[in-house]
């Protein structure tokens, strides 16, 4: 058995600013930076054998912190970058319903169905996300991994741990910025085992200073 840890980036740039940020690379924040610390003070007490990360910098950044004081080094797969926005990269929230108003809806109400424009599907962006995992999960045979990935990614990847098919994603709900995830991998079956603990955040939670995750 495998266990598979997931942890999704603190806090960066357009988490604030409310732009999407898929490709597009941006910095933590400053409260990006005490979540990511929070996050590997939660993981101080796990074993953990190696580490991947997203090559986008806001993940990158939150495995640094994670590996502090381990002698393992960062292997960077970017396979585990967020879904390619194409041209909706970099675009404030607040202008894609009308900006791009067909693929909008169906992100809200659909979004197995999602074609971004210029950029990846959603089915696109599942099977690599497997793919990649699965991978992983057999290389290390036994063993503890981390990842440290990105919102969208983690969510598809929950409804694959749960056992669900991809139309049922708007059922899996958003992560907080450096929550956790913990699934394990065993006869080429993924179970879901910790599904977002922020716990450690506490004050300092992003999802707890919006709204827009409610709606």
């Amino acid at each position: 058995m495998t266990k598979l840890i997931y942890v999704r980036h603190g806090e960066a740039e357009g988490n604030i600013k409310r732009h999407f940020h898929g490709f597009y690379n941006s910095s933590l924040t400053e409260n990006g930076l005490e979540q990511i610390k929070r996050a590997a003070a939660r993981l101080a007490d796990e074993h953990i054998d190696a580490i991947y990360s997203s090559d986008l910098t806001r993940a990158f950044q939150t495995a640094q912190e994670i590996i502090k004081g381990r002698d393992i080094t960062i292997k960077i797969d970017e396979r585990f970058r967020e879904i390619n926005g194409g041209k909706w990269e970099d675009v404030p929230w607040d202008d894609l319903p009308h900006k791009f108003t067909e693929s909008y809806d169906v992100w809200l109400n659909e979004p197995y169905r999602l074609q971004m424009p210029d950029g990846e599907s959603m089915a696109e962006f599942s099977d690599r996300l497997i793919t990649a995992s699965s991978e992983i999960a057999k290389k290390h045979d036994g063993q503890t991994v981390c990842i440290a990935t990105h919102g969208t990614a983690i969510r598809v990847l929950a409804c694959h741990f749960y056992g669900w098919p991809l139309e049922k994603l708007t059922d899996v709900n958003w992560c907080d910025n450096a929550s956790i995830t913990i699934a394990q991998y065993e006869d080429g079956k993924f179970t879901m085992v910790t599904d977002g603990d922020n716990s450690h955040l506490k004050d300092i939670s992003t999802l707890e200073k919006q709204d827009w995750w409610r709606k």
